[in-house]
């Protein structure tokens, strides 16, 4: 009885700072485990992590390792904490290849302080407020952006396209939200 105690203090020991954090974790799936030691007991009953909520939007697009530009750019506009917040957001995330579309020396102009504006204004254009699947998207023909102006959705034999970049990927899911990749960056 004392480990079984000594055994739930380490696990809420353990999913404390992840529920600090704002993080929910779903406990106890009791596992039967023969004890290693004496026991006055046959079995001991260990707390385990059954699930962790997935990572928000932020997190998931620096985790993936593909959208280091995207990431770059909206911290430069300021924009982390809006993206890691409640949400939900649909986000048409462009790679890294598809910033490297653009005009040389493009990026780096952007990211500048004096460009913020800019800057924040393209960004917000790749965000739709509310969680907007694949199989939504496809029933669209249009979608409002945070940024105001509303993206244009073709649905073809060839896939689908928001204004001219081309969907590569459809959801991603995110704790506040989901992520669609795009291989081109899409301009207000």
């Amino acid at each position: 009885m004392i480990r079984l105690m000594i055994a739930l203090a380490v696990v809420v020991l353990t999913a404390a700072p992840a529920a600090e954090a704002g993080k929910r974790v779903r406990m106890l799936s009791v596992a039967t485990k023969p004890c290693a030691s004496s026991c006055s007991t046959k079995a001991v009953h260990h707390a385990v992590p059954t699930s962790l909520e997935a990572p928000d939007i932020v997190d998931t697009a620096v985790k993936a390792g593909s959208f280091k530009t995207l990431v770059a750019a909206v911290k430069a506009a300021g924009l982390v904490e809006t993206l890691k917040g409640k949400g939900p957001f649909t986000v048409f995330a462009p790679t890294d290849e598809a910033f490297a579309k653009l005009p040389e020396g493009t990026v780096e102009s952007l990211l500048k302080p004096e460009n913020k504006d800019k800057l924040v204004a393209i960004l917000t254009y790749h965000v739709v407020a509310g969680k907007v699947k694949a199989a939504d998207v496809v029933k669209l023909t249009e979608a409002k952006t945070v940024q105001g102006k509303s993206v244009k959705i073709q649905v073809t034999d060839a896939g689908v396209k928001v204004d001219d970049a081309k969907v590569v990927k459809t959801d991603i899911e995110c704790a506040n939200g989901v992520i669609h990749v795009i291989d081109s960056v899409i301009l207000p």
